[in-house]
């Protein structure tokens, strides 16, 4: 199946259904031209785009099955950060929501800073400082990066969040605002459909932490890397990523141990506090 053919097929399924096109962008969120142009062959859909429609139309689970694993045969795509700041970063924000809304449970690997779900909104700020956006566009993005925050308290959901011990040591917000967003970890870590693991820095490794990336249930996985953010749906690629998160989670510190080193450079974030002039 082709993206055209893909497109038409979504386009059958919401007419068949009797639903609005207006009210299914809005349910996918994405803006009624953007479904549009799926619906017509004039933009292929992304493997994201296509579980949000099918979600936002309800369709019988073999349907979705059929048109998920469709859409997965298509492409890997990749999609440059410039993208999707011009775009608007908040609406990139509202698409990974929806994904997560879909997911049972989430596997996040970072070891360049704090995973977005777990980031305080100061964190957040210094996290796009450098991406050249406007006041406004800032704001916007930070207010959606805190709205995804609220699927965390899901029970219905388990998320597993793996970091390195440099994340918690790279000093991104000045030591009190750092404090507090360890502060933050440490209050998340106890919710109990989270597991939160920390690989220290003494520990031997099997795997190069060379990406930071998110597994999305066994159906998909995002990989972040300096100038773009990759997609792929690809059996064999996720399988890749279940290999690294398994080892990374092998040399990881849980429980207490792990809470105790948070517990440890946070008190190194406040004595640094003190002592500023």
């Amino acid at each position: 199946m082709r993206g055209t053919d893909l497109g038409k097929a979504l386009r059958d399924l919401r007419l068949a259904g009797g639903k609005p096109a207006k009210t299914v962008a809005r349910h996918a969120a994405m803006s009624p031209s953007k479904l549009s142009k799926i619906e017509n062959g004039r933009l292929a859909p992304s493997v994201i785009d296509v579980e949000r429609i099918l979600a936002a139309l309800d369709v019988p689970e073999g349907v979705r099955s059929h048109l998920t694993e469709a859409a997965r045969a298509i492409a890997t795509e990749t999609t440059a950060w410039r993208i999707y700041r011009r775009a608007g970063l908040h609406k990139h924000q509202d698409e990974i929501r929806a994904v997560e809304a879909q997911t049972q449970e989430l596997r996040v690997f970072q070891h360049s800073c704090v995973p977005g779900l777990l980031q305080s909104p100061e964190y957040v700020r210094a996290v796009q400082q450098h991406s050249q956006l406007t006041a406004d566009a800032l704001e916007r993005m930070i207010s959606a990066r805190i709205r995804r925050q609220e699927v965390l308290f899901d029970q219905s959901r388990r998320f597993r969040f793996l970091i390195t011990e440099p994340v918690l040591r790279w000093a991104l917000v000045p030591p009190l605002m750092m404090a507090a967003q360890l502060d933050k970890l440490l209050a998340i870590s106890r919710l109990p459909n989270i597991a939160l693991g920390v690989t220290p820095l003494a520990t031997p490794k099997s795997h190069l932490p060379t990406c930071s990336f998110a597994l999305f249930d066994t159906r998909l996985v995002i990989v972040e890397i300096p100038h773009a953010e990759i997609t792929t749906s690809e059996p064999r690629d996720i399988e890749h990523y279940v290999t690294k998160f398994q080892a990374f989670e092998h040399s990881a510190i849980t429980g207490d141990r792990m809470r105790s080193l948070i517990e440890n450079i946070r008190n190194e974030f406040l004595r640094e506090q003190e002592i500023a002039p």
